[in-house]
């Protein structure tokens, strides 16, 4: 995939389509510092804009492979557009983390509301709920996370989000590294 051709032509619709919207996933741990191989862009976009989302991708010439109330995933025929996924936003904890997305750079200059340490750490958490077998790589990313930003996080929202999930363990793991 080429990630700043894909990123540059999404985020000008984005803007020009007022798409609320924030990146996450492997794409956003990179810009918070850790470097990590990742094969696809991942978003967090609030729901209501997800039509427009989808018209943007079809126009794209995307293709939706899969859709569910809380995700969509798009693929492009074209391998170097790749696979772009949609977390939507619409449970109060999702549509806050939109609202304190941070701008990032990426590309030297290119602009991006990328999710919070705190945040990111919160949908890891329910990735490892979702799946167990997650917890190894996601824990990775976490630590990173908890040890590089650990001074500027918000821990009560780190907290909240441990026990909204029933993971206050996981919580008490990681805030030995604070």
């Amino acid at each position: 995939m080429n990630f700043k051709t894909v990123l540059k032509t999404l985020l000008e619709k984005f803007h020009e389509h007022n798409i609320r919207y924030a990146l996450i996933g492997g794409f956003a741990m990179g810009l918070w510092g850790m470097g990590r191989t990742t094969v696809d862009i991942d978003f967090l976009v609030h729901r209501d804009d997800m039509e427009k989302v989808d018209a943007i991708m079809s126009e794209m010439g995307y293709e939706c492979r899969y859709r569910t109330e809380n995700v969509s995933q798009y693929v492009s025929p074209l391998r170097v557009f790749g696979e772009i996924d949609f977390l939507h936003a619409f449970r109060e904890a999702s549509l806050h983390m939109l609202m304190r997305a941070e701008k990032k750079k990426a590309f030297g200059k290119l602009s991006i509301n990328t999710l919070r340490p705190e945040d990111l750490i919160g949908l890891k958490l329910q990735a490892i709920k979702n799946n167990p077998q997650r917890k190894l790589r996601e824990m990775e990313d976490i630590l990173f996370l908890v040890k590089t930003y650990k001074d500027s996080m918000d821990w009560s929202l780190i907290e909240k989000y441990a026990k909204i999930l029933s993971m206050q363990e996981i919580y008490e793991e990681i805030s030995k590294e604070r």
